[in-house]
């Protein structure tokens, strides 16, 4: 099934004119992930800024591997993140950093836009591509829904070309994929390290607020 999206995917972008999209590096797998990591390597800045919300000096350090095409991660954040947002991260309790992990070109397109976005509104636009994320990531013509997105944001039709054939952007989003699959063995969406301990797949607010408690 993600084969089969993934060369409709890149088709309809590389149809489009944004052929830059089209070549996706695969990963390889040496070994089965560790169920810890070294945070201090985990927490050390990448080829990107790191994207965060709260307190830098909290106690409690929550690193997410996600991808914007991922529906396990669309219900993380549209079922579980503002409360866990509201109940730790607002109140200096956790320091949440998130990492693009993008499984396919469009969930990398997605990623882009985000970083491009006028004003900052990184998180912003990354919400609303959760949230509406059957709107363009699940249909026939994902290019014009993402062209939708884009509208909501400030871009131009100028701008958002640019912002999908920046290949110094997609080379620096692959690079960040292939660091988490290579140093911290990252197979899968949506991935979390709280204080390096690694848990995969969705989290309710319970499950994350159980491993996140003893730690405060």
């Amino acid at each position: 099934m993600l084969t089969r999206r993934r060369f409709l995917v890149t088709t309809a972008i590389a149809a489009a004119g944004f052929a830059v999209l089209a070549s996706f590096p695969g990963l390889a797998f040496a070994q089965e992930p560790a169920a810890t990591v070294d945070e201090a390597e985990l927490l050390k800045p990448g080829v990107l800024p790191d994207m965060a919300l709260g307190n830098p000096d909290a106690k409690v350090k929550i690193v997410e591997y996600m991808s914007m095409t991922c529906s396990h991660c669309a219900d993380f954040h549209n079922k579980t993140f503002d409360e866990i947002k509201a109940k730790y991260i607002d109140t200096g309790k956790i320091y949440f950093i998130v990492r693009e992990f993008p499984l396919d070109p469009l969930a990398a397109a997605g990623f882009m836009l985000a970083r491009n976005a006028p004003g900052d509104k990184y998180f912003d636009v990354v919400s609303y591509l959760f949230k509406t994320q059957s709107q363009w990531a699940f249909v026939d013509d994902p290019l014009s829904g993402l062209r939708n997105v884009s509208k909501q944001f400030g871009y131009s039709p100028s701008t958002f070309e640019a912002t999908l054939t920046d290949q110094k952007l997609l080379d620096d989003i692959n690079a960040t994929r292939q660091h988490g699959a290579d140093a911290f063995g990252i197979t899968g969406t949506p991935t979390f390290f709280i204080n390096g301990k690694r848990e995969v797949g969705f989290m309710s607010v319970d499950e994350m607020s159980a491993q996140i408690d003893p730690l405060l």
